[in-house]
């Protein structure tokens, strides 16, 4: 059992290390880099949860009040539907693909046209949310051992939730002063992947960006697809240079962006020190923008 502390506040007990109150939500250490809106603590009370938009709304505006919401009500988190979300935008970014290859023998409002882009956007649909949901969650796992070794993540999370060193808490063993809605110690369970799913927003916006890219930024090519098929015709989209650009969009927002909200979704769960975790989180990011970007055939 870790040393506890009282809350100067609601006056409930709580471990040592944490740097919020579990029951009521007052600070009880706060790190420089708290003092950047960015990255600083909600003390408001919390009431109800909020709406997976104005979540979503916030993931990009507000983040730290987004995971702060999120945490409240981790069962509700919208990470799951931002998989989706991003999945259909990849079917989306497939047409924006194909549209620069000019069919020659098949007229433009052709049934078969829709046809085509109908089956290159279920392919890339599928193909995206195999890609995000195995992806995240080996980042998430990258991101995760980071934690591990920055603030003890897992443990605390056995603690919290599971275990049978589980710290029970009942409402009529809180102090009548608890503000028992802003607690996030009474939820049965971590809902961890719900949560960090929710980092993988910034894909939303940066996948409509890259969508309108290809439109503008990849040539046009002619290709015949009753005749004999010609494989390079691919050379002159594989070989632009707007590739670079979109590597290079992707390569720092895995980086920096995804690794910052997910050093506040850990914080958050794990109730720990928004520096530390913050750092490991960087460091995890960029190391993997680097490997995995540096091995594309595109790159």
């Amino acid at each position: 059992m870790s040393s506890t502390t009282r809350c100067p506040r609601c006056g409930n007990e709580v471990r040592a290390d944490f740097f919020v109150c579990a029951f009521c939500g007052k600070r009880l250490r706060i790190e420089r880099i708290e003092n950047f809106s960015f990255f600083k603590r909600i003390e408001t009370e919390w009431t109800t949860p909020d709406r997976w938009y104005t979540i979503l709304l916030w993931l990009f505006i507000k983040p730290n009040k987004a995971f702060w919401s999120i945490n409240h009500r981790r069962k509700s988190a919208p990470g799951y539907f931002i998989l989706l979300f991003n999945a259909l935008l990849f079917g989306v970014m497939g047409i924006a693909y194909f549209s620069h290859f000019n069919i020659q023998d098949i007229p433009p409002l052709d049934f078969r046209i829709f046809i085509y882009n109908l089956v290159i956007f279920l392919a890339f649909f599928i193909f995206g949310f195999a890609y995000f949901f195995i992806f995240g969650f080996i980042l998430i796992w990258l991101f995760t051992k980071g934690a591990n070794y920055a603030v003890g993540f897992s443990e605390k999370l056995e603690s919290f939730f599971g275990g049978s060193e589980r710290e029970e808490y009942s409402e009529a063993e809180m102090s009548v002063f608890s503000i028992y809605k802003g607690g996030t110690l009474h939820q049965q369970q971590a809902f961890k992947y719900k949560m960090m799913f929710c980092s993988f927003a910034p894909f939303l916006l940066i996948n409509l960006i890259e969508i309108i890219i290809i439109l503008a930024g990849f040539p046009t090519v002619p290709i015949n697809v009753l005749g004999l098929f010609n494989p390079t015709i691919f050379s002159q989209i594989f070989n632009s240079s707007t590739w670079t650009v979109l590597h290079f969009i992707d390569a720092v927002t895995i980086a920096i962006w995804i690794p910052i909200l997910v050093a506040l979704s850990i914080r958050e769960l794990s109730n720990s020190s928004t520096t530390r975790v913050l750092l490991s989180s960087l460091i995890i990011g960029i190391l993997v923008a680097v490997i995995f970007f540096f091995l594309r055939p595109t790159f």
